[in-house]
């Protein structure tokens, strides 16, 4: 979704360029990763698609960071509009992020992506968000609810997210 957000306010009044952008931002960042894990799933090698199994983790990221960094580079190639260039370096340095404690401890990359989501929001179209940081609580309180997280897991996804998009996200727009 983020992608589609900041492709169609980078690009407006041209919607259509907007989605493309999207689309191709959305295609690497997204389809391919969870394509990745749902061949997993289906073939056996991951349990579930949240790979709730800390070790069946590291290869559908290590495949998550490669098409998010393949994505970059073709949107980059290809002239994309910089604040969408930007989103997806923050995606990707979470997801490092995220990557590298995972092989440690179980973070709420939910939590981070929701967090770090919610503050490119409030970097790109004001304090007027500022609301929308429920939606972080929301995704928190599912998480462990759900029994996937700890609280401490969420908080600390939350942290990490908020922590790395807000200075990746500015320094590359």
């Amino acid at each position: 979704m983020m992608p589609l957000i900041i492709a169609l306010h980078s690009t407006a009044p041209a919607v259509v360029t907007g989605l493309g952008w999207a689309l191709l931002a959305i295609l690497f960042c997204s389809v391919v990763p969870y394509a990745v894990i749902w061949v997993g799933v289906r073939r056996g090698r991951l349990t579930d698609h949240h790979i709730g199994v800390r070790e069946q983790r590291r290869m559908p990221l290590v495949y998550g960071l490669l098409s998010v960094l393949v994505g970059l580079s073709v949107l980059i190639l290809a002239g994309a509009p910089q604040p969408l260039i930007a989103m997806v370096v923050v995606m990707l340095a979470v997801l490092l992020v995220v990557t590298a404690i995972n092989q440690a401890w179980k973070l709420s990359a939910h939590s981070a992506v929701a967090a770090g989501s919610v503050s490119v929001l409030i970097i790109v179209f004001g304090p007027a968000l500022s609301p929308s940081l429920a939606i972080v609580a929301l995704v928190c309180w599912s998480r462990v609810r759900l029994r996937d997280h700890t609280i401490g897991q969420v908080v600390a996804g939350s942290l990490a997210g908020t922590l790395v998009a807000v200075p990746t996200f500015l320094l590359v727009s």
